[in-house]
């Protein structure tokens, strides 16, 4: 593990204040920290963030949704409905570069808390707001989670198969996708403050950004002027075949392979034929050009599929993915988590966390000069709040040990 991952500097110094919870603003303050940034996260006193899933007087029976999201970050519980606890984090906030929530709407602002309160503390800090829906929209005061974000976002309505209901992509594009387009933008606004010396509000709404993630579907939207409609056994936007997803042997639930002949290299089609011992398609007229092959798909489809499902996926995708077409596996969790490989190259890490078992978590998968950065634990709820009280604000030892005997952090 040591010899695949390194701790990263380029954020070195950095002291970033955590309001967030759950996943889309964990993710983005967990990516700073990966790069080096002290991150803070502030958690309420005897329940943490409700992304812990604890319980009072129960243990905790999803201990790896947490962790997953708030890798080396440090955990302080301050009681921000105390006076004195809510005049600790001003002082934090007075020190700190960034400063990250994602609070359902109105709260931080009601916390005494809000940006107008911040800059007067800090003109240099860069404050950052995750929301589910954006300032001036109808929906501005609406709660989201990330299958809100992606359905009014966009990416549902363009997943499933051809005529069939909507479906939500399995993975969480409105949580950590949003997440990744706020901490892009932290990085910039960092950098700009560096000459100017100013800090900035940065705000991203979760529907907002999942148009973001659509661009290539606004793209076939724009040419031929409707609606993008959901196809998702295909791809290339109806204008090249095949390009799809094919079942494979022994017919397993994700038994398939996707290949795509792509409509920038012609060579594509014919490669595909000679793979599969069928040159005599590469001239057949009903499959001769793009357009053809995409309006003769039912004809051409049943061929492929004859082929693949005498092969198993890996076979079909290194058959395939040899002869220079681009191929892929379907690979589930589970395959994924045990290819080794991810881990040799740093891509998974074990998480070491003093109360679970080790496991396995992807790291952020930018490697630097041949290393990601290293995962590290994620805090145990208050963890850290003696540090950070005496690291940061120089308080001794026995004014933070009275400030715990009387509730306020």
């Amino acid at each position: 593990m040591t010899a695949s991952s390194a701790e990263l500097d380029f954020l070195a110094g950095i002291k970033v204040v955590d309001f967030t919870q759950f996943e889309a603003g964990p993710s983005c303050t967990e990516a700073l920290a990966w790069f080096g940034a002290e991150v803070v996260k502030i958690e309420n006193p005897g329940m943490g963030d409700p992304g812990r899933r604890l319980r009072k007087g129960q243990p905790d029976d999803d201990p790896y949704y947490f962790q997953m999201f708030n890798a080396n970050k440090k955990s302080i519980t301050i009681n921000l409905k105390s006076p004195r606890g809510l005049a600790i984090v001003k002082d934090l906030l007075a020190q700190a570069d960034v400063c990250v929530e994602n609070m359902a709407p109105g709260t931080i602002e009601r916390l005494g808390l809000g940006y107008d309160v911040v800059r007067a503390l800090n003109p240099r800090i860069i404050f950052c707001q995750i929301k589910g829906f954006g300032e001036g929209s109808p929906y501005e005061k609406n709660l989201a989670f990330d299958m809100i974000a992606q359905a009014t976002g966009g990416t549902i309505s363009a997943t499933g198969e051809r005529g069939r209901q909507p479906v939500k992509p399995g993975i969480s594009l409105g949580d950590t996708g949003t997440g990744m387009t706020m901490a892009v933008s932290i990085l910039a606004a960092l950098h700009k403050r560096g000459t100017s010396g100013e800090g900035c509000r940065l705000q991203v709404a979760m529907q907002d950004a999942m148009l973001h993630y659509m661009r290539t579907n606004f793209s076939t939207q724009a040419k031929f002027g409707t609606a993008v409609e959901r196809d998702g056994t295909r791809s290339g936007g109806g204008t090249n075949g095949p390009s799809g997803l094919y079942p494979c042997a022994p017919g397993g639930l994700n038994d398939y392979v996707w290949i795509m002949t792509s409509r920038g290299n012609p060579e594509h089609w014919s490669r595909l034929c000679k793979v599969m011992g069928r040159e005599d398609l590469i001239e057949d007229p009903r499959f001769v050009t793009p357009s053809l092959r995409v309006k003769n798909d039912a004809e051409l489809d049943p061929i492929i599929r004859a082929w693949t499902m005498r092969h198993t996926k890996h076979e079909a995708m290194a058959l395939v993915g040899g002869a220079g077409i681009p191929a892929g596996a379907v690979l589930d969790t589970m395959e994924l988590q045990n290819d080794e490989t991810f881990v040799q190259r740093g891509i998974m890490q074990h998480m070491e966390h003093p109360s679970y078992t080790p496991f396995k978590m992807p790291a952020w998968p930018v490697r630097v000069n041949g290393k990601p950065p290293r995962v590290k634990a994620s805090p145990q709820l208050g963890q850290h709040t003696g540090d950070v009280l005496t690291g940061w604000l120089g308080m001794a030892a026995d004014e933070v040990e009275a400030l715990k005997a009387n509730g306020v952090v």
